[in-house]
Parts: C-alpha cells; structure tokens; sequence
C-alpha cells in the first residue's frame, strides 16, 4: 500500500474528529456569546455587586489558562462533591469553553457598546425610553455590526483551542490524529490533520469575511 493510500484510509477517523471540534466550537461560542451579553452589560453596571461580580468572573476566566479551567471542570469538580460529576467529556468540554468564551466575548461587546455615540443613549432617554429599551432598541442593534470582526477572530481562536479537549480524551481532530500515530506509528498522519484544520479554519474565516463586508461598520 503506497504512502497516499495509507493516508487515505485515515481520512474517516480524521472526519469524525472534525465533526466533534466543529460542533463544540460552535455550541460553546454561541453559549458564550449569549452569556456574555450579560457579563457586558453587568460589568457596566452603576449596581456595585453585580459590576464586581461581573467584573471577577471575566477577570478569572481571562486570567486563567484554558486548559486548567478545562481539568478543573472534568477533574476537580467531582472531587468537590459527587454531585459535580460530569460524565459526558463533550459536556466538560462544552461548559469550559463555553464559560471561557464569555469572557472574552463580554469584553468584545462592552467594547463595542461603549464605542456608540453617547448622544444616541441621552436621546433615547429624553424621548422616554427606558434603560432598557434604549440598550434593546438602539444600542445593542448598532453594536452588532461592531461585533462581527472581533467575534470572529474569536471563533478561529476557539477552533483551535478545541484541540485542548483531546486532553481529556475526547476525541478531537487531534485526539484521532495522536491515536492514528500510537496505532500505526507513522508521523505522516500530521499531514492530513494540519491540513484538514487549515480547510477548516479556511471555511469559517471566509464566512465571517463575507459576514463582515456585508454587515460590519469597518469597510
């Protein structure tokens, strides 16, 4: 069997791999985004223990490696209490990233609120809008465009920070690429597997690409 041939028959497990990291990418940047929507808007807070309580948490979780959060979940919580035991490795994965991706998406959008023009905010107010129905119907819509660039950069971060989870033994791109090599002991499956992330990352960047030049303020 010829060396193409050989990578050939690897290229299912490599998918399957490709299947779990796009998916937990996906899911755990969504969950975050809807959560730090929150954080933003509480770490801006006049309202002392939820701008602290806000403020923490970013600060924790942007202050801490992404791998350890991703032990502690997995590892340290059922050590806790059994009743913290997550028994899924996609679940732990899931809540890592997705807590981790908060944070770091709360302070992309505090940025991208605080970038409005705070006469549209005063004007929303004398027109007898509420606080919140100025954020809901004039500043958040326009911060969303914003969002689009940063977002995004985000997202091929997570992508290939995804490659963390094969250290709790999911079965990730890299996961399936280190079990091919212990199988076959052949470092040739490093190709393919580079090169699948590259299409990948290819794929979503041209997505948020066209996002942004359809949508984004930055043109």
């Amino acid at each position: 069997m010829s060396k193409f041939q050989t990578i050939l028959t690897w290229i299912p497990q490599l998918l399957n791999g490709a299947r779990i990291t796009i998916s937990l990418t996906i899911l755990a940047v969504s969950a975050g985004l809807v959560l730090s929507l929150f954080l933003a808007l509480g770490k801006m807070s006049k309202i002392s223990l939820i701008n602290k309580f806000c403020s923490a948490y970013i600060f924790f979780f942007r202050g801490t490696p992404l791998l350890m959060q991703l032990y502690f979940i997995y590892y340290a919580l059922p050590m806790i209490t059994p009743l913290l035991t997550i028994y899924s490795r996609f679940a732990a994965a899931f809540i890592a990233f997705g807590l981790n991706s908060a944070a770091y998406c709360a302070e992309i959008i505090r940025a991208a609120i605080q970038s409005i023009d705070k006469g549209q905010f005063e004007a929303s107010r004398a027109l007898g809008l509420s606080y919140a129905q100025t954020m809901r119907l004039v500043i958040i819509p326009q911060s969303i465009r914003r969002l689009i660039p940063p977002v995004g950069n985000e997202f091929i971060m997570m992508l290939k920070d995804a490659s963390l989870v094969s250290m709790i033994a999911l079965v990730d791109i890299t996961k399936a690429t280190r079990n091919i090599e212990s199988s076959t002991r052949s470092a040739l499956v490093y190709i393919p597997a580079m090169i699948l992330y590259l299409i990948i990352t290819a794929v979503f960047t041209y997505i948020f690409h066209k996002l942004e030049k359809k949508y984004s303020v930055y043109e």
